[in-house]
Formats: structure tokens, sequence, C-alpha cells
């Protein structure tokens, strides 16, 4: 059955859509709830990127998320479907497949009222407008599931959603790149516990990318091959850090992995982003994503829930797209059970990164704990 897509509007005029796989949604027989009862007031986004003049980045100042949800009760969850006894919630329909809907409290936002070009006047720091988007990605009404639990088919709607997500937002002409991504554990940072994942749609290049189109650039020039494409033949071709190798895609730890547990997921084929994909590889994609995310829950043992951050790195929407090429990035703060790798001096202060331990070590593990 195909994922069925339906748009409709929050009352605060906020964007929501439900992606249905299950009946009698899916064929269009029934339509979920549109109308969300509660009567919200916008909340005024006044998004501001400087540059910092010392490192060439835009930093984005969201002062209005400060007040932002934070780890409410499961009866006050935002996220769970809108059910009688229980307070409205940002979903009004009362059970859902995958639903995604535009974040309340957006770090980027289109603004009415641009920023000033100069703060202060100055020429030193440029401003300007965060007017860019972000997403919530709700992957199950389930509050205590997890991505992992996931059945392979709900992975794919999910995806799906994704791949329409990615295709819309880049189509803005404020965007410059998509990226989806989800967030797991109170270790990481995570607001809501229900299952969920976010799309930012940037308005300028994140740091890492512009540095991975500068070093894609230069390695082109020295080679002409794509620096990506390269680095997953090498991969593929040494097989010491290769944990899976599929059919239309490869998972593996990458040579110089900074995170105590890390690992890349990349296909075969040369694709910009989840919207290139072809059905059997979102098919194979759909079951190794599980297989991933399994080891993961097992690669210490088997009662510690890792968190993790995984997000998909795709290719920029205009300048620099040619350099850019598809690949999860999966990781985890977590160096030990219940221990954290934290970010300090050399890391925070210097960005000179130190590891704890060696990628071979990783993709070993990763290897041992295997469905």
């Amino acid at each position: 059955m195909p994922t069925r897509k339906t748009r409709t509007h929050l009352s605060d005029g906020r964007e929501l859509f439900y992606f249905d796989d299950t009946e009698p949604y899916a064929s269009g027989s029934a339509t979920r709830e549109l109308h969300d009862s509660r009567e919200l007031a916008a909340v005024e986004a006044a998004s501001a990127m400087r540059y910092d003049v010392l490192t060439g980045e835009w930093v984005t100042l969201a002062a209005h998320r400060m007040d932002r949800t934070f780890q409410p009760t499961t009866d006050e969850c935002p996220l769970c479907p809108t059910r009688p006894g229980r307070p409205a919630t940002e979903i009004p329909a009362g059970d859902y497949d995958v639903a995604v809907f535009e974040n309340r409290f957006p770090s980027f936002a289109p603004c009415a009222d641009p920023a000033s070009e100069l703060v202060d006047g100055e020429q030193l720091w440029p401003q300007r407008t965060a007017d860019g988007r972000c997403e919530v990605v709700c992957f199950t009404s389930e509050h205590d599931g997890s991505f992992a639990e996931l059945s392979a088919a709900r992975v794919r709607t999910v995806l799906e959603a994704l791949r329409d997500r990615t295709r819309e937002l880049s189509a803005l002409p404020s965007v410059a790149q998509v990226y989806c991504f989800e967030n797991r554990g109170e270790e990481i940072g995570v607001t809501l516990t229900h299952p969920h994942g976010q799309i930012y749609a940037y308005p300028t290049l994140p740091p890492r990318t512009a540095a991975l189109l500068r070093q894609a650039e230069l390695h082109r020039r020295r080679t002409g091959r794509s620096l990506l494409r390269t680095v997953l033949d090498a991969e593929r071709r040494v097989g010491t850090r290769v944990v899976v190798d599929g059919e239309r895609w490869t998972a593996y730890v990458p040579a110089a992995a900074r995170w105590p547990v890390e690992l890349h997921l990349a296909p075969h084929r040369d694709v910009a982003d989840l919207t290139e994909l072809d059905d059997a590889e979102i098919d194979e994609l759909s079951h190794l994503y599980l297989d991933v995310l399994g080891r993961l829950d097992r690669f210490f043992d088997p009662v510690t829930r890792l968190p993790y951050i995984a997000g998909w790195h795709q290719a920029p929407v205009g300048a620099g797209r040619e350099l850019g090429r598809l690949h999860l990035q999966v990781f985890s703060l977590m160096r030990s059970p219940h221990r954290m790798k934290y970010l300090a001096g050399s890391e925070s202060g210097m960005g000179a990164w130190i590891s704890d331990t060696t990628p071979e070590r990783i993709a070993a593990r990763f290897r041992e704990v295997a469905p």
C-alpha cells in the first residue's frame, strides 16, 4: 500500500502533515482529524544570524526558544495523539502512523521584519535573518516506543515522509540545505521523550557541510573524483571497518571516527539526497536502518539504551550540490555504560578532537553485536 499524505493547518497557522500506511487512511477511504481545537497564539519567532568574524561561521540567535516545552509528563506530551481525557496536542487525530508539523519554537523561521544588516552599525559584524524552516517528525503514536522498535514497513513510511519534506523544503528560495535527524536520550539533550526527529532547512550552509565541500573541491581538483565516493570505495575495499556490506548500502565506521560510537551508512549509487533514492534502495534501507539501530542498543550490554544522534547528510540545494553525496551518520556520546564523552577543554575550547577509542575497535564491536 502506498503512503498517503494529508496536509492541514494547526490553529496558529502552522502546517501539519499525516503520512499514512494503514487502512482506511492509506487508500483515502477515511481522513484523519484535521481540525485543531486549540486556540493557539502564534509564537513570534525572531531568529537572527550573526557572522563570527573569528571563525567565518554564522551563529543563530533564537531567544524565543528559551521558554519552549521541556520534558512534560506523559499525559501532557504534545507529540501524542489527541485523546479524550487529555489536553489537546499538536496532532488533532486520535491516532496516526507518521506525522510531521512545523516546530512551534523553531530555530529558523521566515521573518517579516528583517534584521538590520549590521550589529550596532559595525561593518565587522554582519547580521541576517534566519529565514529557514524547522519541522518535527513523529515516528509513531506510541509514546514509550522507539525508532528501533518500528516495523520495516513503518520505517519506509518515515523515509517517505523525509523524502517528501526534503523535496518541498529544498524548493524554498531561502533554503541552502535540508538536514533530517533524530536525537534520542536525555543525555543528548532531548526535551521530549516521545519518539521523534526533526528537519532543519538551513538558510546558510552549516560549518560541517562547508568544511566537507572545501575538502571535496580540493579532492576533485587533484583526482577528478568525488571525495565521498572515494571514501566509500576505500572503506569497502579495505573492509577493516565495514560493519554491513549490503547489495545497495554499506555501513562502516569512518577511519577518523571522532565519537566513542560512530557509524556511517551510505548508498552504493551516487545520489545527492533522499529524494533520488529508488524503491529498491528504500526497501533495503528500511531493514538495514533497523539493523544498525539494533546494534547500537546492544553495543555495551542488553540493558543500556544508548543515547544517539542520527542525521542524514544531504547535498546542498544550490552551489556545491555536485560535491555532496547522501549518507547517514549515527553516533553516541556514551563511551562506556552510563559514562559520557564530555566535550571539555580541547574539544570545546580548541576544536581539537581526542578520541578514547579507535575506529577499528568500534567496528569490531558493531560486528560482534549483529542480529
